[in-house]
C-alpha cells in the first residue's frame, strides 16, 4: 500500500513540474553552443542569450568553452558530432581551421549555425552577424549631429582609432563611416589602427595625436575597451569630460559606464541579443532542413535582412546608438540583462 501511495505522489509531483516547466517537459532536443572563450563579457553574454532564446523555442543548450584554443574546439566538434545533437551553434576560434568540422557535422546530418564570427569558406545552415558596415554608418550619423552641435556646422577634426587592420570587422566599420562622411568635406578624418586590438596601443595613438593635433574635436574608436585608454590619455592631458567628444562601437559595459560618467557621448552597439535571437527564430526550420526565405525580418525590434550567400543563409542585424537618453534600456547587452520577452519561431 505504501509503495502505491509513494508512486502516486511521485507521479503527481512530476505532473506538477511538467505543468510548471512546459519548455523543459516538451524539449525538442539539445543544441550545442561552441563558444570560443569566456574571458570577455560579450562571450559570457552570448551564452546566456543563446540559452535563453533557444529555451523559448523548445531546445536545451549545452555550452562548450574552447578557452581560445583551436585544437580544443576541433576536438569538441568531433565529440559533439558523435553525440548527434539537433544542431550546433559555432563561434569559431579560428575561421579556417574549423571549416572542415562544419563540413563533417553537416555530412553527418547535423545542421551548423554560425554565431557572430562569419565563415565564408564553406557552407553552413545559417549565419547571424552584426551589420558592421551599418555600425559605421550609424556612427557617422551620430558624429554628424555631435559636430554640428559643437561647431555650429558639420566640420572639425576627427581621430578614428581602428582595431587590428587585418580584421574585417573594423575595416567594415571604417568603410561605413568614411563613405557616409564623404558628404561633409569640412570634416578631416585621421585614421590609425590599434594593432591586435590592444588597448594600450589605442591609448598611445590618442596621446600622440593630442600633441600633433591639439584641435581634435572628436575621437571615434572601434571598440569600447579602446575608449577606456583613450579617456586615460585625455585625462593625462588635463582634459575634462566633454572637452573632446568620444564615440565608440560594440556596446560593452565599459562603454556604457563611460557614457554615464560623461566621457563618452555615443556607443553604437553590436546587437548581441538580436544576433542570438535570430538563431532561435529560425532553429526549427534549420533543423527541419526547410528553406529560409530571403527578405526582411524584425529581430527584437531591429529591421534585419536575410540573404542567400555562397556560404548559405545569412542574417545581418544592424546595431543601435546608445546615449544618455536611452542607456538604461535592457535591450542593450552592455547592461547585462537579457530581454525577458520570449522569441517565437518564424512560421
Amino acid at each position: 500500500m505504501r509503495r502505491i501511495v509513494w508512486s502516486t505522489m511521485a507521479a503527481l509531483a512530476l505532473a506538477i513540474i511538467a505543468a510548471a516547466s512546459p519548455a523543459m517537459a516538451q524539449s525538442k532536443g539539445k543544441i550545442y553552443y561552441m563558444v570560443p572563450t569566456l574571458l570577455d563579457e560579450f562571450q559570457t553574454g552570448s551564452v546566456d542569450a543563446i540559452t535563453k532564446f533557444m529555451k523559448d523555442v523548445g531546445y536545451e543548450t549545452v555550452t562548450l568553452n574552447a578557452d581560445n584554443k583551436t585544437d580544443v574546439q576541433q576536438s569538441q566538434m568531433n565529440d559533439v558530432i558523435n553525440l548527434k545533437p539537433k544542431a550546433i551553434v559555432l563561434a569559431a576560434v579560428d575561421f579556417g581551421a574549423l571549416a572542415p568540422y562544419i563540413d563533417k557535422a553537416r555530412a553527418a546530418g547535423i545542421p551548423v549555425m554560425i554565431f557572430d564570427r562569419q565563415i565564408t569558406t564553406t557552407k553552413s545552415d545559417l549565419t547571424s552577424v552584426a551589420g558592421t558596415v551599418e555600425i559605421g554608418q550609424i556612427a557617422a550619423d551620430e558624429i554628424e549631429k555631435l559636430l554640428k552641435t559643437k561647431n555650429g556646422a558639420v566640420k572639425g577634426k576627427v581621430l578614428q582609432v581602428l582595431g587590428d587592420p587585418g580584421d574585417p570587422y573594423t575595416l567594415d566599420i571604417q568603410k561605413g563611416f568614411e563613405d557616409k562622411m564623404k558628404a561633409f568635406p569640412d570634416v578631416k578624418i585621421i585614421s590609425l589602427p590599434a594593432l591586435q586590438w590592444e588597448a594600450s596601443n589605442a591609448g598611445t595613438i590618442v596621446a600622440d595625436q593630442l600633441v600633433a593635433n591639439p584641435d581634435i574635436d572628436l575621437i571615434f574608436v572601434h571598440a569600447a575597451h579602446l575608449a577606456v585608454t583613450a579617456v586615460a590619455s585625455l585625462e593625462a592631458k588635463g582634459k575634462k569630460p566633454g572637452d573632446v567628444l568620444l564615440v565608440s562601437s560594440n556596446g560593452a559595459p565599459v562603454g556604457l559606464d563611460l557614457i554615464r560618467k560623461g566621457w563618452e557621448q555615443v556607443e553604437v552597439e553590436q546587437p548581441l541579443y538580436a544576433q542570438a535571437a535570430a538563431l532561435a527564430m529560425f532553429a526549427d526550420k534549420v533543423i527541419a532542413k526547410q528553406e529560409l526565405k530571403p527578405g526582411s525580418y524584425k529581430v527584437l525590434g531591429l529591421d534585419s535582412t536575410l540573404t542567400t550567400e555562397a556560404w548559405g543563409a545569412n542574417i545581418k542585424i544592424p546595431g543601435a546608438a546608445i546615449s544618455k537618453a536611452n542607456i538604461d534600456e535592457p535591450r542593450f547587452w552592455g547592461n547585462m540583462k537579457a530581454p525577458t520577452e520570449p522569441v517565437k519561431p518564424v512560421e
